[in-house]
């Protein structure tokens, strides 16, 4: 049984090809995909050239969102980013900086990126600085700076290293002063 099958496009596919290209994809992809929204049929010389004026205009539009990505990236390449997010006194953020939230911050900025294209490096889970890596197409790509920063300030070189008795129970630390026990006979006097 054929593993795969010649399929003619008649829409645009990402990552597979334009109007009027005749690939060879898996059995599964064709079955499931492509055939059932109509993005491919069978070959013919009839259909191919009744898509050739499609597959025109389709040309025309990838080579025009070709420029606009290549003149995106070249302002994009060394652009500093900031996001201001909740986290605890430690640093440690409430949630995680997700590829959407990167994607919306440039959007408002001015680039048009999908969250797919944002490439972290790690999770982003802390207040720091990072570098984040776009990829629109397999030769434009573009590296910016990302800074996560607190909601509020934070006091983070204040913090004791814990102390244990020798039971190993925890040792409290009050920073403030602790006031003077009262007197017990002064407290029964007050009382009367």
């Amino acid at each position: 049984m054929a593993r795969s099958v010649k399929l003619l496009l008649t829409e645009n596919v990402d990552n597979l090809g334009i109007v009027g290209d005749v690939v060879n994809v898996r059995l599964g992809f064709a079955r499931n995909y492509l055939l059932p929204f109509n993005y491919a049929t069978t070959p013919s010389d009839e259909l191919i050239a009744a898509l050739a004026e499609k597959r025109a205009v389709a040309e025309k539009d990838v080579a025009a969102r070709r420029s606009q990505r290549e003149d995106m990236i070249g302002k994009l390449n060394g652009q500093q980013l900031t996001l201001i997010r909740a986290c605890n006194d430690q640093g440690q953020l409430y949630g995680s900086v997700t590829q959407q939230d990167i994607a919306n911050a440039l959007k408002e900025v001015g680039f048009v990126v999908s969250p797919r294209e944002v490439r972290l490096p790690t999770t982003i889970k802390r207040i720091d600085a990072f570098d984040i890596h776009i990829k629109v197409d397999s030769d434009l790509e573009a590296d910016i700076k990302l800074w996560v920063v607190a909601d509020r300030e934070l006091d983070l070189d204040e913090s004791d290293e814990m102390e244990f008795d020798n039971e190993g129970e925890l040792i409290v630390k009050d920073k403030k002063a602790p006031a003077p026990a009262a007197e017990p006979e002064a407290e029964a006097a007050a009382a009367e």
